[in-house]
């Protein structure tokens, strides 16, 4: 910037009571001081939520609000139901697969360039292989089972009578 002010013809130099830059940039000398600013105005920002909540939250206290898992409402029947395992399997089955577009979209966005960087066979054999890992896996899933949905006795015997 100086250089050009002085191309310019113009006096570059500190006007009379500035101080003098000694060589710093303006910037802070400790960069903790910024993550501790930050890490103090989200924890004031959290703490003055909850007060606000807590001051303008209705208080209709009920034995029913009290239950535990139930919101609000009037339990009923056995907190223990057997769920089917399946549900967990198919969910696991989507993160896994959910994961890998995550980091599959990346590798698409720069594919072009790391060609040109490290040719054919360097940037695409990493995608191959993590690929690969996840089609055997999907293979063992599914010689296993968990993507074959198991009705239970109770609705092959509803689809029978039907």
């Amino acid at each position: 910037m100086a250089a050009i002010a002085r191309i310019a013809g113009r006096n570059t130099e500190p006007l009379c009571g500035t101080a003098p830059n000694h060589g710093q940039s303006g910037h802070m000398s400790n960069p903790w001081i910024a993550i501790g600013a930050l890490a103090l105005v989200g924890l004031i920002i959290l703490l003055s939520m909850l007060a606000i909540s807590a001051l303008l939250r209705p208080s209709v206290p009920e034995r029913s609000k009290r239950a535990t898992y139930e919101s609000g409402e009037v339990p009923t029947g056995d907190t223990r139901i057997q769920f089917n395992i399946q549900y967990y399997m198919v969910a696991l089955l989507f993160v896994v697969f959910d994961i890998e577009t995550v980091l599959i979209f990346p590798w698409t966005v720069i594919y072009n360039d790391a060609v040109e960087a490290v040719g054919l066979w360097r940037a695409l054999a990493p995608m191959v292989v993590f690929v690969g890992i996840l089609a055997v896996g999907l293979g063992w899933a599914w010689r296993n089972g968990a993507v074959r949905w198991v009705t239970s006795k109770r609705a092959r015997r509803q689809r029978i009578e039907s």
